[in-house]
């Protein structure tokens, strides 16, 4: 990767459209190792977290679905198991990530297109289900991702995501840094010879918003949170938001 942009990394995560551009060139780099790193860097239970994920979701025999930043297409597979007979597609930034999407497929119910989160590519009001993993701490906006997201679901449409979570306290959001730095780092060295690579957690997770404010602007934008699962010693968490009818803030 670009050494400038290394050293700028914070600085950069700080503008949507830097944000974008540097996520493109990142996730185009590990894609290849995508899908390894996930398991190790989770201690193998980041399945088991997008299936606790899935299995929150409500009863819906042929739902209209979107996973978004859906990278190799772990959620997007697993919405197809959950609901056979519903409309699945995957959408991601990254042509590489796709990609590797689409040489894992096996049914014209799922569809994988190139498309950024914060400009969603369906009509108004078109979809059942909205699902992310790690996908909302890679937004080059966050609010404008969830006001996307609110804009395509229909009344009283479920959007489930799997994130990284941020202490509400200063010394929980100290420890956390630290740890995922020192693991992110390891991992970068043994995949990349390049620490900041998964370093890039740590420090995309500074730039994001606590527990707490997160639900505020999830509130702002139109959501009211019905299901908040902790994992991993609260380092991540899966929230599950239902699309409110009230209007939501200017």
């Amino acid at each position: 990767m670009n050494t400038e942009i290394e050293m700028d990394i914070q600085q950069i995560l700080q503008h949507p459209d830097s944000k974008r551009d540097y996520n493109k060139k990142l996730f185009k780099e590990v894609a290849p190792r995508y899908d390894f790193v996930t398991q190790a860097l989770s201690f193998g239970r980041d399945r088991a977290w997008k299936r606790s994920l899935i299995e929150a979701l409500p009863d819906d025999p042929n739902p209209a679905c979107l996973d978004i930043a859906c990278g190799t297409g772990d959620l997007s597979f697993l919405l197809h198991e959950r609901f056979p007979n519903g409309r699945i597609t995957g959408i991601d930034l990254t042509p590489d990530m796709l990609e590797i999407a689409r040489q894992r497929l096996s049914s014209e119910s799922i569809e994988f297109h190139q498309s950024d989160m914060c400009d969603l590519p369906f009509s108004e009001a078109s979809l059942d289900i909205v699902t992310g993993g790690y996908a909302l701490r890679n937004a080059p906006n966050l609010g404008t991702v969830l006001k996307e997201v609110h804009r395509v679901l229909r009344a009283d449409g479920v959007a489930a995501f799997l994130e990284f979570s941020k202490p509400s306290n200063r010394i929980g959001q100290i420890f956390e840094d630290a740890a995922l730095s020192v693991w992110g780092g390891f991992w970068g060295l043994v995949l990349h010879r390049d620490p900041t690579v998964y370093g890039y957690i740590a420090k995309s997770l500074r730039e994001y918003p606590d527990r707490n404010h997160f639900r505020r602007i999830a509130e702002e934008s139109g959501f009211r949170l019905v299901r908040s699962m902790r994992l991993f010693l609260g380092f991540l968490e899966i929230t599950v938001l239902i699309k409110t009818t009230e209007n939501t803030h200017a």
